[in-house]
């Protein structure tokens, strides 16, 4: 089960993040790019979402597109899952309780991936 002191630690690890929250929560940035970020269900979320509305801590993350939203998704339902509101969105919602630490760090460092700058994440990727 993972916590939000293994989100900040696995983002701060990254090169450049840059954590703070806002009015919605919690926030990690690259070169004031979001890429992982609280995401609490909201009042229409559950409305639309049911009996199917998970409960428990949620981190948002970006994905390169939605085809990677629909992979995860497909891959772990258990573990990732969206929203209506996000329909179109390129993010996925993980529900942290459910997520190990292995794939928890795949997932944020693929985050980082798709907002941080180009020659940065290449530099990232030439290093690792």
């Amino acid at each position: 089960m993972a916590t939000w002191d293994d989100v900040d630690r696995l983002a701060r690890e990254l090169p450049d993040v840059v954590a703070g929250s806002d009015t919605n929560g919690l926030k990690w940035e690259v070169h004031k790019k979001y890429f992982a970020y609280e995401r609490p269900l909201r009042k229409r979320d559950l409305a639309e979402l049911g009996d199917a509305a998970p409960t428990g801590e949620i981190l948002g993350l970006r994905v390169a597109d939605l085809d990677d939203k629909r992979g995860l998704i497909g891959s772990n339902p258990e573990v990732f899952f969206t929203i209506p509101h996000y329909a179109e969105w390129p993010a996925v919602l993980v529900l942290l309780e459910k997520i190990d630490e292995e794939q928890l760090r795949e997932v944020v460092t693929d985050a980082w991936l798709c907002r941080a700058p180009k020659r940065l994440a290449a530099k990232f990727l030439a290093e690792a």
